[in-house]
């Protein structure tokens, strides 16, 4: 700290922040919407900021501890807060229960990240991403807004998508992110093809995209899970066939 920060990194962060609280104030005041986007841009920030940092070297353990914390507000604190003023509060204290338990699982969730890094958490991602969860938090919201335009009131989806996302981030499910990509080596044609195309699409219908992809990375990790574990069966089942030989 006597040697002072680093500015750019750190300031991005701030941004994430920012727009974090600005969710949490816009949900309390029923900016639903306003709210949601707010979580999605803050989410923007969030992986400049580590991006930046990785590329110009200048990763502190200051940045990480700060953008640990601004990421338990921006998609912690300020998702549980807009689903229960959006919809979790009609179900009374099942409703709050689940919040708090987004923010809970995803404080965790970090702290976990935390202690691994430099681990296997520099491969993949052990359970799903706080960022990740909050993605599809928000993108719900937007995508229910821009097709039914009415409050989610006593929705049991939502309430089962909060406890489900919630125990997902403390699961040991592996979740590919953007750091598996080096950007610094030559890639295949078709990664940046595939890259364009899926910019494309989002922009085509950003309201009902976003959500879909969200939803689709979470599905994903859940699939690639069940696989690997079907094949640690059949690999034990192989191993015992063979010492009965």
């Amino acid at each position: 700290m006597k040697k002072g920060i680093y500015i750019l990194p750190n300031l991005l962060t701030i941004c994430s922040l920012f727009l974090g609280f600005y969710a949490i104030v816009s949900a309390i005041k029923g900016n639903f919407e306003y709210s949601a986007w707010a979580i999605l841009g803050a989410t923007v920030f969030d992986a400049l900021d580590g991006w930046v940092a990785r590329l110009t070297h200048t990763n502190t353990k200051f940045g990480i501890e700060f953008d640990s914390l601004s990421d338990l507000i921006a998609f912690g604190m300020a998702p549980a807060i807009l689903m229960y003023m959006w919809s979790l509060k009609a179900f009374g204290r099942i409703g709050w229960l689940g919040a708090f338990l987004f923010v809970v699982c995803g404080a965790l969730r970090l702290a976990r990240y935390n202690v691994q890094m430099g681990t296997s958490e520099a491969k993949y991602f052990t359970g799903l991403p706080i960022p990740g969860a909050a993605i599809v938090v928000s993108s719900l919201v937007v995508f229910y807004q821009e097709l039914w335009g009415e409050l989610a009131d006593k929705n049991y989806f939502v309430l089962f998508l909060i406890y489900m996302l919630a125990f997902l981030m403390v699961s040991t499910v592996k979740y590919h992110g953007v750091k598996e990509i080096d950007l610094k080596r030559r890639k295949p044609f078709g990664i940046l093809v595939t890259i364009v195309l899926a910019l494309v699409i989002i922009v085509i219908h950003p309201p009902v995209m976003i959500f879909l992809f969200s939803v689709t990375y979470v599905v994903w990790g859940l699939i690639e899970g069940w696989v690997s574990y079907q094949k640690k069966i059949r690999a034990k089942k192989a191993i015992i066939e063979e010492k009965k030989v």
